[in-house]
């Protein structure tokens, strides 16, 4: 499976030099190292530097800024900012710069405003895709009286792959809005003719929080034509 990311993503300004190693301080007191580069495969990285060994995340879509992200553990960077998720529910907020944030008192710990947008995509008919065809997984905020906002877009390449196919994104609940209304609808395309899609757009979350989305492609009407 291949994703592709959207163009929105990127590095630190700071960032220039590959491998370059940069310090953070953190709103707890401590100090994190962070370095950027790209993997083997083209994709862009972060590595998180500690005292017993280095951690690589792999980037992965998001609204705004850059983020990376290995299993439960996230970094998500913005200009000179960086927040650290370590997996256990813990957050630090953090600048660059060699010298900690001071640690502040009597606050609330910090709750991550990352949603995971997850779900799976089928279709009853009895039909083979062309090798070439492609899923597109689109998360949008559909709130009435607007018009529709992308938040974030999956792409993925079947290459023959059997339904249902899971999908995976991350979207910044700071960049939405107490109004929004976040919906995810899907379609499969081949050499730009649209093939399949979904008749309805999914809501995403329920009482604010991510609601797992099972979608059903229908074959379009020029498909069926054709």
């Amino acid at each position: 499976m291949k994703l592709k990311y959207l163009p929105l993503l990127f590095l630190p300004l700071t960032a220039l030099a590959d491998g370059e190693r940069l310090p953070y301080g953190c709103d707890n007191g401590s100090r994190i190292d962070l370095s950027f580069s790209t993997g083997s495969d083209g994709r862009p990285q972060a590595t998180l530097h500690f005292a017993d060994g280095d951690l690589t995340l792999p980037q992965v879509p998001a609204a705004s800024g850059a983020l990376y992200r290995a299993d439960d553990i996230r970094v998500h960077t913005r200009d000179n900012e960086a927040v650290f998720e370590d997996g256990k529910g813990n957050v630090r907020r953090c600048t660059q710069g060699a010298v900690p944030l001071a640690q502040p008192t009597n606050t609330a710990p910090a709750v991550s405003s990352f949603l995971d947008i997850t779900g799976s995509v089928s279709y009853r008919l009895r039909i083979v895709l062309p090798p070439d065809a492609i899923l597109v997984v689109r998360v949008q905020d559909t709130r009435p009286g607007a018009r529709a906002r992308t938040l974030a877009e999956q792409r993925i390449e079947l290459g023959g792959r059997q339904v249902p196919i899971a999908f995976s994104t991350t979207i910044d609940r700071d960049l939405i809005g107490k109004s929004a209304r976040v919906t995810v609808s899907a379609r499969v395309e081949s050499r730009g003719k649209l093939l399949l899609a979904s008749d309805k757009a999914y809501p995403a979350l329920r009482n604010g929080e991510p609601n797992p989305v099972d979608i059903q492609l229908k074959q379009v009407a020029r498909a069926k034509a054709g």
